[in-house]
Formats: C-alpha cells, sequence, structure tokens
C-alpha cells in the first residue's frame, strides 16, 4: 500500500473518530529515541525514517516536522507521498503545536494515541488548545486499523549486567533512588524510559536496535519494587536474582492496574517528560511531576564506569585503526559501496573482546552523501566510494565495558584548498571546546558557542547540537546534558557535572558536495586551574586526519593539543598492533607544525 493510500484509510478512521487532526510521533510509550519496528507508527504514514520527526494529519493536508539533521533526507523520502515537509527552527521543539492550533477552527479535536504523548508534551498542547476550545482526544490504537501487518511486539531475552562491569548493585541504585523520592514526599515512582529501568536493575536486552534495552515498566515504592514484563522475557536464573533484590514481576500489560489501585491518600512521582498522558485518567493518587530522578544519577558515572570507558577507548582505537588501514589499502586498487564499508567497520568492532553490537547505524557519507548529517546508506542507492573525495564516518560500539561514539572525515586524494578550510575551522572548534576550564554550573548552551565561533567568523554554521550525554552499555544519546545553541532544550539547559560523559562534534555541510564532522567523547573532570571549575578530558582516542588541515588556520595552541593528543593515541594503541599497524598508526599520529 501506498503511502497517500495508507493516508486515505487513516483519514477514514479520523472521520470516524470525529477527529479534525491527528498528531503521530517518532516514539514509543516510554518516549524512546530508537523504537521498535512496532511503533515506527511514523514511518508507516510517511515513510521518512530519520530518527526525530513528528507528522500532522488533517482531512486534506499532511506536514512533518523534522529539523536541520533530516532535512535532505526528509526531502528525497517524502517525495510523491504529498506529505508537506516543515523545517524545524529549533531541534526538538514542538513547532507543530503552535502551527495546527492556528490553523484548526474553534471546537474542533485533535486526536492523539495518548499511550505516546508525556504529560508535558499534552500539557503544551493544551495550552495552545483550550484558548480555542479545541479538544484532544485520545484515540487508542487507531493507527493498528490500517496498519494490517504490523510487526509484533520484541521479544529479546533480559539478561544480567554484572557489577564487575558497572560497578554498583541494584540494592544500592533503588536504595539512592527511594532517599531521593523521600526528598520529593513521594511513595511511589513509576519509571518508563526502558534505559533508565536497565540501569536501575542492571539488566539488558535487545528490544531496541543498537540499544540494550528490555520493555517493561518499574515501580519503585517505599516497601517494595515491581517489574512490568512479560514474563517469558526473564530467565530464571535472572528471576532469582531480581527476587533477592526484592524486585517482584508481572505482567507488561499490569502496569495500568498497578497505578489505579494506589490508595487516593498517596503520591506517585512522575517524570512529566516520559510518563503517559493515557494513565492520568484512571490514577486517584496524587501525582507529583518533575524531572526525571534517575536520569541525573545515571549522567554522573561511577569510578569503574569511567575506568572502563576509558579501557573501552583503546578497544574501539584498535579495531578503527585496523579498519582505516584496511579502507586505505583497499580503495587504492579497487571501489567500495557505502554499505560495504559500514559492514567491514562492524566486523572490525565484533574482533574485540566484549564487543555486542554497534551503537547506531554507522552513517557511511561519501561525498554529497555525507551533507546529510543523519544519512543511512541503502544498499541499492548507496554511493560508490572511489579514490578521491571526502568521505565522512560516524560510528560506535556496544560493549559490555562501554559505549562508543566516534565521527572522522578523511579524504582520498588530494583535498582542495575550501575543503582544507572548512575541516579546518571545524577541528579549530572541537579543539576549543576540549580545552576550556568553565566554573561549575556552566550549561551546555553556554559552551556551545565555543565549538562554533570560528565557523561563525567565517559566516558558516551547523544546524545539529555540538553534542550529547553517552550511556555506558545503554543509549549512545543520553540525556540530560549536551552541547546545544538553545535554552529550550534539556541539552543546551543543563550544567556539566564531574564525571559525565558527553560527545564534541561540530560539523560543516556543503549541500551536494561534503560534510564535515570531527567528533570525540569527553568526560568532564576537575580543572587543574581552580577548585570551583570543571575541565574535559577527550577520551577517544584515534587520530584525526592532518591532511585535511590548512595549517595557516592553526594557533600555535591547537598545533600543540593535537600533536599531544596523537602522542597519547599511538602510546594507548601501538602496544596492540602489528608492525604494519604501528607504522600506518606512527603515519597519521606524526607531529604538524
Amino acid at each position: 500500500m501506498s503511502i497517500k493510500k495508507r493516508l486515505e484509510a487513516l483519514r477514514v478512521a479520523m472521520k470516524s473518530e470525529g477527529i479534525d487532526a491527528f498528531i503521530i510521533p517518532a516514539n514509543d510509550p516510554h518516549q524512546s529515541e530508537y523504537v521498535a519496528e512496532h511503533w515506527k507508527v511514523r514511518t508507516y504514514f510517511s515513510g521518512f525514517t530519520g530518527s526525530a520527526g513528528l507528522l500532522v494529519v488533517l482531512a486534506d493536508y499532511a506536514a512533518l516536522w523534522t529539523d536541520f539533521r533530516y532535512f535532505l533526507q526528509a526531502e528525497t523520502e517524502l517525495e510523491g507521498t504529498g506529505i508537506v515537509l516543515h523545517k524545524q527552527q529549533v531541534q526538538h521543539a514542538p513547532e507543530h503545536v503552535e502551527w495546527l492550533c492556528d490553523l484548526l477552527p474553534e471546537n474542533a479535536t485533535i486526536g492523539i494515541e495518548g499511550r505516546l504523548f508525556s504529560l508535558e508534551q499534552v500539557a503544551y498542547l493544551e495550552s495552545y488548545s483550550n484558548p480555542k476550545g479545541i479538544q484532544i482526544k485520545d484515540v487508542q490504537r487507531i493507527s493498528g486499523r490500517v496498519w494490517k501487518d504490523r510487526p509484533a511486539l520484541p521479544d529479546t531475552i533480559a539478561y544480567e549486567h554484572d557489577v564487575q562491569y558497572n560497578g554498583m548493585h541494584r540494592d544500592e541504585k533503588i536504595a539512592n533512588l527511594r532517599a531521593e523520592m523521600k526528598k520529593k514526599g513521594a511513595q511511589h515512582y513509576l519509571i518508563s524510559g526502558l534505559d533508565e529501568i536497565a540501569w536501575m536493575l542492571n539488566i539488558r536486552a535487545w528490544d531496541i536496535d543498537y540499544t540494550p534495552v528490555v520493555l517493561s515498566y518499574l515501580l519503585v515504592s517505599t516497601e517494595k519494587v515491581t517489574l512490568f514484563i512479560k514474563d517469558y522475557k526473564v530467565p530464571q536464573v535472572l528471576k532469582d536474582k531480581l527476587k533477592a533484590s526484592a524486585v517482584s514481576l508481572k505482567d507488561y500489560i499490569g502496569v495500568s492496574t498497578a497505578l489505579k489501585i494506589i490508595p487516593k491518600s498517596e503520591t506517585i512521582f512522575v517524570d512529566k517528560n516520559n510518563f503517559s498522558w493515557s494513565f492520568v485518567p484512571s490514577i486517584k493518587a496524587t501525582l507529583i511531576k518533575g524531572m526525571s530522578l534517575v536520569m541525573p544519577m545515571m549522567a554522573i558515572k561511577n569510578e569503574t564506569e569511567i575506568k572502563h570507558s576509558r579501557s573501552v577507548m583503546v578497544k574501539d582505537g584498535i579495531a578503527l585503526t585496523r579498519f582505516f588501514k584496511w579502507l586505505e589499502k583497499t580503495i587504492e586498487n579497487k571501489t567500495l559501496k557505502e554499505t560495504d564499508v559500514s559492514k567491514k567497520l562492524s566486523g572490525f568492532r565484533s574482533q574485540q573482546d566484549l564487543y555486542k553490537g554497534d551503537s547506531f547505524a554507522a552513517i557511511v557519507g561519501y561525498k554529497s552523501n555525507g551533507a546529510i548529517v543523519h544519512y543511512h546508506a541503502e544498499e541499492a542507492t548507496c554511493a560508490t566510494i572511489e579514490n578521491e573525495g571526502m568521505l565522512l564516518i560516524d560510528s560506535g560500539g556496544q560493549y559490555l565495558d562501554g559505549t562508543t561514539d566516534i565521527t572522522r572525515t578523511i579524504c582520498f586524494g588530494t583535498p582542495t584548498e575550501e575543503q582544507k578550510r572548512h575541516y579546518t575551522l571545524v577541528l579549530k572548534g572541537n579543539i576549543a571546546l576540549q580545552n576550556v576550564h568553565f566554573p561549575k554550573g556552566t550549561t551546555g548552551v553556554q559552551l556551545d558557542v565555543l565549538a562554533r565561533m570560528n565557523l561563525w567568523n567565517e559566516g558558516l554554521n551547523y544546524g545539529h547540537g555540538t553534542g550529547h550525554g553517552v550511556g555506558f552499555f545503554l543509549r549512545v544519546h543520553e540525556p540530560p546534558q549536551g552541547f546545544a545553541d538553545s535554552m529550550v532544550t534539556l541539552r543546551g539547559s543543563t550544567a556539566m557535572e564531574e564525571g559525565m560523559i558527553t560527545s564534541n562534534e561540530p560539523g560543516f555541510y556543503k549541500t551536494g558536495a561534503y560534510g564535515i564532522r570531527i567528533e570525540n567523547l569527553m568526560l568532564c573532570v576537575p580543572s587543574s586551574k581552580n577548585k570551583d571549575f570543571l575541565a574535559f578530558e577527550s577520551i577517544t582516542l584515534f587520530p584525526i586526519e592532518t591532511k585535511l588541515i590548512d595549517l595557516s588556520l592553526m594557533s600555535p595552541l591547537d598545533i600543540a593539543w593535537l600533536n599531544k593528543y596523537h602522542q597519547r593515541v599511538y602510546a594507548a594503541l601501538s602496544p596492540s598492533l602489528n608492525g604494519e599497524e604501528k607504522a600506518w598508526l606512527w603515519s597519521k599520529c606524526e607531529t604538524i607544525g
């Protein structure tokens, strides 16, 4: 069935429900960034496959909102569907709300699948709909009437993530959470975020591609802990371990009933950005709405997690060394498809100890495809890489002992002066952010400008955030911290704290020509200059392409930092390499300037 036919069938269902507009987000009931096939409703009705984006369907109009990372991709994927692309001005901002409420007449009805919307999302929608008397109607499972062959819910099996890797037993995490709940005056706390549940209980599974989580809810109360999950997904050995921690199991769909029977006299703390709106009507207890209590605990890595995060970068760097050496040698004599390169990179990572999979689908963008920020190569349509031109590779691995994410841009043949200039401006921004010392309490939006200022001075910019938090064998995009150019976002408004791991990835994208991005992961550490300041340590270990550098643009401090970084990379990786590999790595780490 074509996209147009799907939209026609959806509009018939909308009419039967008496709704004038239907909003379809990209997330699942747990507000996951990446979702299982079952929850790819927006993709089904639009054809757009990007991770961020929202579809609004009316009787005679359909529109999709997404951000800069996906503009080029959306233009291609929406072609012929009749869906109009609306380009977001601010990444993740709900710009569709004001547009839709201005468009609809008074007393109209907006339909949503309430389980896919958080309390905060609906509250924002109502702030625009209520003044016009526009109703919000929960139309559960309306999409399922049209999507007849919808994939089943994921069924992977949960397993223990050993404390030797994560450094803290679930009993200690539960006790810490209860202490925070007490401060909030809450007797119960429903955790919906799948990564938060996995972190709290030290369990993992593969219910979402690239993210080791299991479909579940977790209700932590003052006296008991209940995990709502399909029974078959928990093997007996894990059941016994959870029982030893006083964690009882109930069916996944039983969470609504459990919330419903909590007495009116008691309180439930909920994450307003994650708790499903559809739960609210049946709840008698008082809701205490706030920000996640688990998220800050996850963001600040403990000593064991930091130790493993450092060592996993060595493994990842070894895999990358072998991969890029292979790539450079192979491209001299034959062409390669972008998909071939992606598969080969995964293969090199898979040779490393404790590797469990990639942390996201690798972005391998040759020439103009590199300008599509979150490009995903398809076998039938991907580019063929030759021995000339720019290649951007953004990739990462999931290991039992950590999560990695790195971007490198390289050039086959001789780069142009323009390419070298753009590359060097991006590199200078990366270095500026890595070198900064800043007062405690400084937020991501305050630091973001450091990565952009060299581009700005040339009248250039990039449309995505500069960085995101990274989980520990969990989400590669982990809130709350990051670097963003807007206070509207959680990343922009969150203060950096010691122990956080955050990506640093400025870029530049010349549409139709090439893309440039340089990404390292950084650990937030105490500053050596002032006890009330913080700084960053780059923990990613792989050389930065020097062939693309315009030395005339580099300051002595830039050059000194890069040479010192490359010395550290070589010292860390070379002991595990053979002679040829060492020689290749040394050629990439040689002193410049």
